[in-house]
């Protein structure tokens, strides 16, 4: 066998991902806060183009006439001493609309400490240092032990200063553990009678697994009272400090709107929260110009190519949208008619072949989308649900007969709640095929707690 070196030509066929391409993709996959991100960096990037927000609702604010003040009837109202608004008065008042700075727990707790008299200078430098070792929830995060080698204060002072800002607000900050905690919170309340006092020190976790009949044994009462002593510690604050943590507030921005128009449905892709693309007329007026330099018309050609497909992106966002919204819309058109417990099992394939896309692009477009309908607003990813047979022979979705479960834990008798063995057998008479093990992963997937912890004596 002859083996030699060669130039062959083949001609084949392979798919490139050219980087518009890849930015479509990405575009598509955004949510619509995650959009407006988006496009405020490339605008950083491109200076070619400039984003337009809500332009045309400032100009209308802006075209709107004030409103006329009858200054005479002011001047007349303040030699009065009457300041009652008048008929064409705004009510507005900007400081309305200012956020007001949230407080921390340190902050708090140190505001209460100026009204304490009788520290010495110690006392308070014990309490601001104690004030600073609490964690998120309120707790001490540091041993007394430490907290006097720190100081080179003694023992005793540390747990006076401690006991005083335990009685701070919120009762129950500055614990050492959750049992001291509630029992702060059950004397500050005068409900820490020695039995439930008994509870809360040697049988939480009986408690949290409701073994209210083990704990009755043990402390000498029945299981009706242990119940009643857990309902009043399940009212007690667990994490005192979490009211002052800063959480930030993230809001949903539906990307699509289904809205119901006589019998019939629209869908409308919600792009006025976006900003839009404008190209920028000093550029556009220095492209058009024969004397500008050769590399600087070729810079502003490549930024403008680079623009123009980023709206063709954004329109290509905006049709699929709405297509694969169109399509969920006519296969779940009983569930916007009827509610929860007509919604049919569908999957991202079958969207695929209705609208003619892959199923990668259907996934890309459901993706942290949220629909706004009239029965509320909806991941789009809630409406693909997998399918459970009937004994007709039909297909229900997982997610009516999650609600159908539900329904039926709301309605059970407390004394003798139901099993997820019985819960399969009512589903059965309905014509719902489902087994145990099925009923108990749905209930957990809605926090709802087994038969055992629902009951009630």
């Amino acid at each position: 066998m002859n083996m030699g070196l060669g130039l062959f030509q083949e001609q084949t066929l392979k798919l490139v991902m050219t980087p518009e391409l890849r930015q479509a993709i990405t575009i598509l996959q955004y949510s619509a806060i995650d959009l407006i991100s988006y496009l405020q960096d490339q605008a950083n990037e491109n200076p070619v183009f400039d984003l337009e927000v809500a332009a045309e609702v400032a100009s209308a604010k802006a075209e709107k006439p004030a409103p006329e003040i009858d200054w005479k009837e002011i001047v007349g109202n303040r030699a009065t001493g009457e300041y009652g608004s008048s008929k064409n008065e705004s009510t507005y008042n900007p400081l309305d609309y200012v956020q007001q700075g949230a407080e921390t727990l340190y902050e708090h707790l140190e505001r209460q400490l100026g009204y304490v008299k009788g520290f010495s200078s110690l006392q308070k430098q014990i309490a601001l240092f104690l004030i600073g070792n609490l964690d998120e929830k309120g707790y001490l995060e540091i041993t007394l032990e430490e907290a006097s080698a720190r100081l080179g204060a003694e023992m005793l002072e540390i747990e006076d200063v401690l006991s005083v800002l335990q009685h701070f607000d919120p009762v129950g900050v500055a614990s050492r553990s959750l049992e001291e905690c509630l029992l702060l919170q059950l004397e500050h309340l005068a409900l820490d009678d020695e039995k439930i006092v008994q509870v809360v020190r040697n049988h939480l976790q009986d408690l949290a697994d409701n073994r209210y009949q083990r704990i009755a044994d043990k402390i000498g009462c029945t299981p009706q009272e242990v119940q009643a002593m857990a309902d009043l510690i399940r009212t007690l604050n667990p994490r005192p400090g979490a009211s002052f943590s800063s959480v930030e507030t993230r809001y949903v921005i539906p990307d699509v709107t289904v809205e119901k128009v006589g019998n019939d449905y629209v869908v409308l892709v919600n792009d006025v929260a976006a900003p839009r693309l404008k190209i920028n007329s000093f550029y556009e007026k220095m492209l058009s110009q024969q004397k500008s330099q050769d590399e600087a018309k070729q810079f502003i050609h490549d930024k403008l190519n680079a623009a123009m497909w980023l709206a063709k992106s954004l329109e290509q966002r905006r049709l699929t949208l709405m297509r694969v919204t169109q399509a969920i819309l006519d296969m779940q058109r009983e569930f916007f008619d009827r509610g929860i417990h007509y919604l049919k099992p569908m999957t991202q394939k079958e969207i695929a072949e209705r609208v003619g896309l892959h199923e990668s692009t259907i996934s890309r477009a459901t993706s942290n989308k949220y629909v706004q309908t009239p029965r509320g607003i909806f991941e789009l990813k809630y409406f693909f649900t997998s399918a459970l047979s009937t004994s007709s022979g039909e297909a229900t979705s997982s997610e009516s007969v999650k609600r159908r479960i539900k329904a039926l834990i709301e309605q059970e008798d407390r004394k003798a709640p139901l099993s997820d063995q019985k819960l399969g057998e009512m589903l059965l008479t309905e014509g719902i095929e489902i087994s145990r093990r099925t009923v108990a992963k749905y209930r957990e997937e809605m926090l709802i707690p087994s038969s055992a912890k629902r009951k009630r004596f």
